[in-house]
């Protein structure tokens, strides 16, 4: 089957290659692949920049249909539409895995880097990770779940979103966009998305065309724009997903006191400066956040299909599996938020 794989370590290596078709072993299913999602993680590894162990096929975000099954699986039918979490290799021992955390155990390899992923016609899976698609879902809704259910699990369920917040996006790319969509989702009163003139061609411009409040800082004091707002308050909560240490260091400012800051940007820097004491004179909560959470997919499914997330308006761009490159350069590139790539 044609897959795109990473084969080495090293800048590059990434080729299109027939590999052989999985076969399912004891609990695993077998997913003819129907939409993929490139992501930022799949950059990072065409530059060398995040963990993988070649040759590996890339593709984590991704939804289809089972078409066979291994022995011991009971729960899925062939035919039936499913997207999966990505923490396959979870040890199942650690003190994480036993608390429910599997998406942050220390020895998970998930497609697209430590095995096979979804750049390909077929991908094998735990049964176990599987989660059902209502059949009036599209398959490119179903692709991007994953990314949406990182928002949800890190906005709603991390950062404790109330109904009535005012909540600060730092970041319009897709998890930004997906952010704010959640934070409308679960009754934030306002929802502000802020980028710089880079973002406005695409980015802001999609954030507007969504219904959100969309500024460009270029033009706009946000500092001030925010507290205008809130009467001088200052926002409930501050979503950090540009990965910018410039934005980081802006989140206590921005917040109101007792506020929270929600962290999901990677800044690429071991270390960033921060305005500390500011943090402490707010009495701020910061949370750190990272992967998904079993809680959060079923959530995010149901949201997406019930029509109050339209995560697939971040997809700009559907490209058969052969252009794949066209699709890495105009997400590099920033012409494109979410590409699909069709297997």
């Amino acid at each position: 089957m044609l897959s795109l794989v990473k084969t080495q370590k090293g800048v590059g290596f990434i080729e299109l290659l027939d590999m052989p078709e999985p076969v399912p072993g004891p609990g695993e299913v077998v997913i003819e692949v129907a939409s993929c999602g490139i992501c930022g993680t799949d950059l990072h590894i065409l530059h060398d920049e995040f963990p993988y162990w070649p040759p590996v096929i890339l593709g984590h975000e991704f939804s289809g249909v089972v078409v066979d099954a291994g022995p011991g699986t009971n729960h899925f039918k062939t035919g039936e539409r499913v997207v999966c979490e990505p923490h396959t290799e979870a040890c199942g021992h650690c003190y994480l895995c036993r608390a429910g955390d599997i998406h942050i155990c220390p020895m998970k390899r998930a497609p697209g880097w430590g095995v096979h992923g979804a750049f390909a016609r077929y991908i094998k899976y735990p049964e176990r990770l599987l989660h059902r698609i209502p059949d009036h879902m599209s398959f490119d809704q179903g692709a991007v779940v994953e990314p949406a259910a990182n928002a949800v699990h890190d906005v709603i369920e991390r950062a404790r979103l109330q109904a009535g917040d005012f909540v600060v996006v730092l970041g319009p790319g897709p998890i930004g966009l997906l952010s704010a969509l959640a934070a409308r989702a679960g009754g934030a009163r306002r929802v502000v998305v802020a980028g710089t003139p880079g973002d406005e061609a695409v980015r802001l411009a999609r954030a507007r065309a969504l219904g959100l409040d969309a500024v460009n800082v270029a033009e706009t004091n946000l500092l001030e724009y925010v507290r205008d707002l809130t009467a001088g308050i200052g926002a409930d909560l501050v979503v950090e997903a540009s990965g910018s240490p410039k934005a980081a260091a802006l989140t206590p400012d921005l917040l109101r006191r007792k506020g929270r800051v929600c962290v999901i940007g990677m800044t690429g820097n071991e270390s960033v400066d921060f305005p500390w004491n500011r943090a402490v004179f707010k009495s701020c909560e910061i949370v750190f956040c990272l992967s998904t959470h079993y809680s959060s997919w079923d959530r995010t499914i149901h949201l997406i299909a019930g029509g109050q997330m339209p995560a697939a308006e971040i997809v700009t761009h559907r490209l058969p599996l052969a252009d794949w490159r066209l699709g890495f350069e105009e997400t590099e590139a920033q012409r494109a938020l979410k590409v699909l790539l069709i297997p």
